[in-house]
């Protein structure tokens, strides 16, 4: 039987190279690469095809869900995991969103996220309890459950990304490049933003999605 093959993608460095030497460890794992930021990550997703995609949400560069959608575009059967000290209800529908079937804390031993890698492989879902205990199952798939409706909810997924770069403190020419769109698309989108948001600068917008939980202080 052919091993689990996987790639680990973490900025940090210790994390990264533990969480990798673990999982090398199981006579079923073989991991095939690591990296440090999503777009290397989604290179090496392109080069090795991984069956599972280990990876962080919160890292510098191109951010992790649209990785994971690319990703997938590129490798459908390649599954996503994600990994991360943060549980915000906007990151668990953008995972969810862009097709990734497992969701699981740092806090986790690591007998949990080998299960989660072996489940992930063979097309099963696998969270958290803290995440599980908040998704339902639906005519259409895992989604979140019902919660208040915040000024976040009414934006698009793309409006969420370019918002998430503005927090970066990234220019409208950066955006552009990390999400292969147009300065002008990118500038329209920003509008749309300050529109539905009443919020007409960019330094609000930042505010906005660290208070939101869109992104990281």
């Amino acid at each position: 039987m052919n091993p689990i093959r996987v790639l680990v993608a973490d900025d940090h460095t210790l994390v990264k190279s533990m969480l990798a030497e673990r999982l090398q460890r199981e006579p079923d794992i073989k991991v095939v690469a690591t990296a440090g930021r999503a777009d290397e990550a989604f290179d090496l997703v392109l080069a090795h095809s991984p069956d599972v995609v280990v990876m962080d949400i919160d890292m510098p560069g191109l951010i992790c869900f649209d990785a994971a959608r690319r990703m997938l575009a590129s490798r459908p059967n390649t599954r996503i995991l994600f990994l991360s000290a943060f549980t915000h209800d906007h990151y668990i529908e953008q995972a969810l969103a862009v097709g990734a079937l497992g969701y699981i804390t740092k806090t986790e031993p690591a007998d949990t996220i080998i299960s989660a890698v072996r489940n992930v492989a063979n097309n099963l879902s696998y969270f958290s309890d803290a995440i599980r205990e908040r998704i339902v199952q639906g005519s259409s798939g895992l989604s979140l459950a019902s919660r208040p409706q915040t000024r976040a909810s009414q934006l698009t997924p793309r409006e969420i990304e370019v918002v998430r770069y503005i927090a970066r403190g990234l220019s409208k020419k950066e955006i552009a490049q990390l999400m292969n769109l147009s300065i002008k698309t990118v500038d329209k989108h920003t509008c749309n933003l300050m529109d539905k948001l009443d919020i007409h600068d960019r330094v609000e917008l930042a505010r906005f999605a660290i208070r939101e939980g869109l992104s990281e202080p």
